[in-house]
């Protein structure tokens, strides 16, 4: 199958050609057609399947026969403000030979601005919930020539508590309208969003718990206090063209940064606690090429869209097992081949126990050859006794692991 069995209009066509699309994936293969019906859908892809395409190509169609518009004729909701960018960034790539006008909305940057797009007119708005009900509030937007709702990243909005702010945005909008909902896990609070919301939805479904097949996924069991030595020594393989670093907090990754710029590493990095600016500036950095290596918190982990990333590294182990998903994904997308990496200390293997049950599998244990595993711990280092029994009582056999991989 190609996208010429879509039968698009030649401007979708030719803009497909130019982004070097040639088989469409299997989420692209199940909602395209749907989409191009008027179906509501509820979909459910894991991160770096596409989803992104499947369902901007079939609606930039659906909307390009329009009259220009006086308020937006398609909304796409998006839990991150890089997200919303991103999106907005593919919505202009796929209608570039048309009219179709595209604008994206999110904090941290000008409102006055964002108020002046919209007052010009746009037919497809990307936004975060918070700053479209910021707009709400102020006049700045409304939604009678709406014609497609999209929820991105459905269950992070939720995560992130904007359940409120998009039941707002909802009372808003005209109840005949078509609505679509990706989420890369289905609970049940999306479920209830889905059957309140959604006229007899198709539902779609690939894949949400596995990473891709491409992905080689290796353990390397280390001490604590030689997280950042050994993560060095690996940042330093030829084989790492481009690596994302994950660190569970702010702090860590400042830390993390600092400690790699020493060794001479080329880095940049990304979390919550900087200035938008600062943010979409590593960000085009890292895409450019210009540095080898992103460390980021979470907030990087869902939806970004960075394309040749070769490695993954988790520096920390994701609190969740579905997180280790979402992290890795952002290597080997759409059938590429990637590396991921991480970093396990005794304490975390409990978090990878959980991981290798969703995965129904175990993940390989690697050790570096000639690193220096046998440096003495530091008192810093060294878990508490109430560390210890809270784990042991978590997973015995997790500890009895790392004891026989580490001696």
């Amino acid at each position: 199958m190609t996208f010429d069995d879509f039968n698009l209009i030649q401007p979708l066509m030719r803009a497909v050609r130019e982004q070097g699309f040639i088989e469409p994936t299997p989420v692209q293969k199940q909602a395209i057609p749907a989409v191009l019906q008027g179906r509501d859908m509820v979909g459910t892809a894991q991160t770096g399947t596409g989803k992104t395409v499947a369902y901007l190509l079939p609606s930039i169609q659906r909307l390009i026969p329009g009259e220009v518009p006086a308020t937006p004729r398609m909304v796409v909701l998006a839990p991150t403000r890089e997200l919303a960018i991103q999106i907005a960034d593919e919505g202009r790539n796929l209608s570039r030979f048309t009219r179709l006008r595209v604008a994206a909305i999110f904090g941290g940057a000008s409102i006055k601005d964002q108020a002046k797009r919209l007052r010009r007119g746009v037919d497809l708005v990307v936004a975060t919930p918070g700053r479209l009900m910021d707009h709400m509030r102020r006049g700045n937007v409304r939604f009678d020539d709406l014609e497609i709702l999209v929820f991105d990243e459905a269950d992070r909005m939720l995560d992130m508590g904007f359940l409120p702010d998009i039941k707002r945005i909802l009372q808003q909008m005209p109840s005949k309208r078509q609505t679509l909902l990706f989420s890369a896990t289905m609970p049940q609070a999306i479920l209830s969003l889905s059957y309140r919301f959604l006229k007899d939805p198709v539902r779609i479904e690939i894949d949400t718990a596995q990473p891709p097949a491409a992905i080689q996924q290796q353990i390397y069991p280390v001490p604590k206090h030689l997280k950042i030595p050994l993560l060095t020594e690996l940042l330093k393989d030829n084989s790492v063209e481009s690596a994302l670093v994950f660190t569970r907090t702010k702090q860590e990754a400042d830390i993390l940064t600092r400690k790699l710029k020493e060794s001479g590493l080329s880095i940049a990095e990304i979390h919550g606690g900087f200035h938008q600016k600062k943010r979409i500036q590593a960000l085009q950095r890292f895409r450019a090429g210009k540095v080898r290596i992103l460390v980021a918190t979470n907030v990087a982990a869902r939806g970004l869209d960075i394309k040749g990333i070769s490695h993954v590294i988790n520096f920390d182990a994701p609190d969740r097992a579905e997180n280790y998903v979402h992290r890795i994904g952002r290597t080997g997308r759409v059938q590429a081949a990637g590396v991921a990496w991480t970093l396990v200390t005794m304490e975390d293997e409990p978090l990878i126990s959980a991981i290798e049950y969703l995965l129904g599998e175990e993940i390989e244990r690697v050790h570096l050859p000639e690193f220096n595993y046998d440096v003495p711990t530091p008192d810093w280092a060294k878990p508490s006794a109430k560390t210890i029994l809270r784990n042991a009582s978590r997973n015995r056999s997790s500890i009895d692991r790392w004891d026989a991989l580490t001696r």
